[in-house]
């Protein structure tokens, strides 16, 4: 019974697979190249986005491969295709673009691409989408939060950016230029710190309606409340023997 159900889930995976890559690749974000090869663990994380597929790991591709007599794929190296891939969409020059493609960078590299251009450096090109969800689908593969863009299409082609389909949603592009997009204001980025004036406060001009400490005036107020209180001292010191001197006197007139 084990046997069997193994054999069935193996089955299920490698029509699935077969799917994937030998047939709508466009539909999962995936670009397979010239020789309808994709980097495996790029087919893992489309695949692993579907529901019901989220357990499929490189050792159930290996057991596809050695465990059934005409597997549906093959594995060269760090790259998997399709045996079988004459319905894999052509990648063209579209007659027809969008207004607006899609795409997703990194959020750590959006103040450079936002200065620089778009450039892929997980890809040979820029992918991008008619659709906005696709577009952040494959943005949340290299990064959790991903920046989504609107790249202007008239504008892009305009500068020179040719776009090339792969599919009925999936477009790429060499690069795009600064100015041919929009994304999100960057965060304001906080300043350094001012240094502290070390002009004398004295030498400060003071303005109408404001005021300065000023340190010579306040050391003076020190001094002056320390003479006054020594003088209170000696000031309490003279009273009280003032009035040791009346009591012996009053005891040598009226001896107790």
């Amino acid at each position: 019974m084990k046997h069997q159900k193994l054999i069935k889930q193996l089955s299920g995976l490698s029509k699935f697979i077969s799917y994937v890559l030998g047939k709508r690749p466009d539909e999962f974000g995936l670009i397979p190249d010239r020789d309808g090869f994709v980097k495996v663990k790029e087919f893992l994380k489309a695949v692993g986005e579907e529901e019901g597929w989220g357990y499929v790991r490189r050792s159930n591709i290996d057991e596809i491969i050695f465990t059934m007599p005409d597997p549906p794929v093959e594995i060269k190296g760090n790259l998997i295709r399709a045996k079988t891939r004459e319905n894999l969409p052509k990648h063209r020059v579209p007659k027809n673009l969008p207004k607006l493609l899609y795409t997703c960078v990194r959020k750590k590299a959006y103040p450079f691409v936002k200065e620089k251009g778009i450039f892929s450096k997980d890809f040979p090109h820029v992918v991008l989408s008619s659709c906005p969800e696709l577009a952040e689908r494959i943005g949340r593969r290299t990064d959790q939060s991903p920046v989504l863009l609107t790249v202007i299409v008239e504008k892009s082609f305009d500068k020179g950016v040719v776009f090339y389909q792969a599919g009925d949603s999936i477009y790429f592009a060499e690069s795009i230029p600064e100015d041919c997009f929009t994304g999100p204001r960057l965060p304001k980025q906080e300043g350094k710190p001012k240094k502290q004036d070390t002009f004398p406060e004295h030498k400060k001009q003071h303005l109408p309606g404001s005021f300065f400490l000023d340190l010579l005036d306040l050391t003076e107020e020190k001094k002056e409340r320390k003479r006054f209180e020594s003088r209170k001292k000696r000031k309490d010191i003279a009273w009280k023997k003032d009035i040791r001197k009346i009591r012996k006197e009053k005891e040598k007139i009226w001896p107790s």
